[in-house]
């Protein structure tokens, strides 16, 4: 197997090129660190003019957990089609859909101006499904964690 080397960081261009998502649900901006198959350090820099953050609360503005985990399942996304292109596989075409969040934790909240770490570990895959342990983090702190879990699905 050949290992090739993904050029870093990934700028969000080359991230919409990996993954379907657009504005306002790309919820990643940069990768910054990636061991194929093993691991990636991803980024979100989270700012008021976040969509969410007009109803997500009027005046004391955080943004909602579910979207913290959205943002590690697309780091994990990445991932995947990241470590793809690095081993010399064919590229990607499947889309990958969540499926299931065990143990989601939140320890503190994101707000504007944080910059949101998503790290990201591949645990194992079975057939078209990839388990990962997600951890996200601000300055250094983590805010929250979880098991995602997704699948292989049809475009």
């Amino acid at each position: 197997m050949t290992v090739a080397t993904v050029a870093l960081p990934v700028d969000v261009i080359r991230i919409q090129a990996l993954l379907p998502h657009r504005y306002p649900f790309l919820l990643v901006d940069r990768v910054l660190e990636l061991e194929p198959n093993k691991r990636i350090l991803a980024s979100k820099c989270v700012s008021i003019n976040e969509p969410f953050f007009q109803g997500h609360f009027p005046g004391h503005p955080v943004m909602p957990g579910v979207l913290v985990l959205e943002a590690l399942a697309q780091a994990g996304g990445l991932l995947t089609q990241l470590s793809a292109e690095a081993l010399a596989m064919a590229k990607q075409e499947k889309l990958f859909y969540l499926v299931k969040i065990d143990n989601a934790r939140f320890s503190s909240m994101v707000v504007p101006g944080d910059v949101l770490m998503l790290e990201v570990k591949l645990k194992r895959m079975i057939r078209n499904m990839a388990m990962y342990e997600c951890y996200a983090s601000v300055d250094g702190k983590q805010v929250a964690s979880a098991d995602i879990l997704c699948a292989e699905g049809r475009n």
